[in-house]
């Protein structure tokens, strides 16, 4: 099967951690060595979120005395691409010795006029108590928003168009390659005349995952993040866990804008575009998500199942992750 894998923020950071490179490969590793039963059996491109690492670059760009004025999200993105695929590609080549692998740093078509330049919400960088967000927010220009019971910087996420890079990505594909590509949702930018130029955003990464699984012809779109299944009535003492829906029933409800709701967006895109399957679900089962026994299962026509959330947020059967032992070992907290 040819599978797009995308790779949420918990690939790379736990909430609360600092986010030292040494932590930082230590989940990548870990995360790699979960996907190692279907990288050794299936096509894969892997892509990631970024959503933390960018937001640091940002600030560490905005608090730099010798820069007259912060880099532009378009050069952060490509950073923060270039350091999270070289981590993943180097995790891929040591588990696999032999295998190909190949990051490509990847450009996303994105509209200039996207309304979505006029309303932030995509959540980058840090967390924070919702007055030191205030204060920074006022001192550095930050638009913010809250993130369950902290507080976040947004910013532009305007919807991905076209992967600028996806001839080169089939090619190393059919090659047999595995491809690390569109980090981050994509660096965006727009097309003025014959030239790209870059935007100011991050663009949503399941959005561009499901765009890039769709052009690809994937058999698969699996969004793997920190969370064991889309949830009905999330947070409420009616919580009901999703493991089968069908796209339109899954789009019924609705899901936090900064959160599933991108995710569950992305995988009814890409069931209504190829009516193949997608799934979302922890990274840690991933193995047991493409069996059908964890996770969420979006499919044509899926009969909906669903089941109770016991009160830490576990549906039945699930297994929680195991604690990370990175921070420990690096004594970061």
């Amino acid at each position: 099967m040819r599978l797009v894998v995308a790779l949420g923020g918990n690939a790379l950071l736990e909430r609360g951690e600092v986010p030292l490179a040494e932590v930082q490969r230590c989940h990548v590793v870990a995360g790699i060595g979960a996907l190692l039963p279907i990288l050794r059996a299936h096509e894969v491109v892997i892509t990631h979120g970024n959503g933390p690492q960018v937001g640091l670059l940002a600030l560490e760009s905005a608090r730099d005395p010798a820069l007259p004025h912060p880099y532009p999200f378009d050069v952060l993105d490509a950073q923060t691409q270039g350091m999270i695929g070289y981590l993943i590609q180097q995790a891929v080549e040591n588990a696999l010795p032999g295998r190909p692998v190949a990051s490509v740093i990847s450009q996303t078509l994105v509209s200039a006029d996207d309304p979505a330049f006029n309303v932030p919400t995509k959540f980058v960088g840090p967390t924070y108590p919702e007055d030191e967000a205030r204060r920074l927010a006022s001192r550095l220009g930050w638009s913010i928003a809250a993130d369950g019971d902290k507080w976040r910087r947004v910013v532009a996420s305007p919807e991905p168009r076209q992967i600028v890079e996806i001839d080169t990505v089939r090619t190393l594909l059919e090659a047999g390659t595995v491809v690390v590509c569109a980090g981050g949702g994509g660096i965006p930018v727009c097309r003025v005349e014959d030239r790209l130029v870059g935007m100011e955003a991050v663009v949503d990464k399941d959005l561009t995952a499901s765009l890039l699984a769709s052009d690809l012809g994937a058999d698969a779109l699996v969004l793997l993040t920190d969370v064991a299944a889309v949830e009905f009535d999330y947070g409420t003492e009616f919580a009901l866990a999703v493991r089968r829906v069908s796209p339109e029933a899954l789009r019924a409800h609705r899901f936090p804008a900064g959160s599933m709701g991108p995710k569950v967006e992305a995988v009814c895109r890409f069931v209504d575009a190829t009516s193949n399957g997608a799934y979302i679900g922890r990274l840690n089962e991933v193995g047991r998500i493409l069996e059908g026994t964890a996770g969420t299962y979006v499919g044509p026509g899926a009969e909906l199942v669903v089941e109770p959330v016991d009160s830490g947020g576990v549906p039945s059967g699930a297994t929680r992750p195991h604690a990370s032992s990175c921070a420990e070992r690096k004594g970061s907290r």
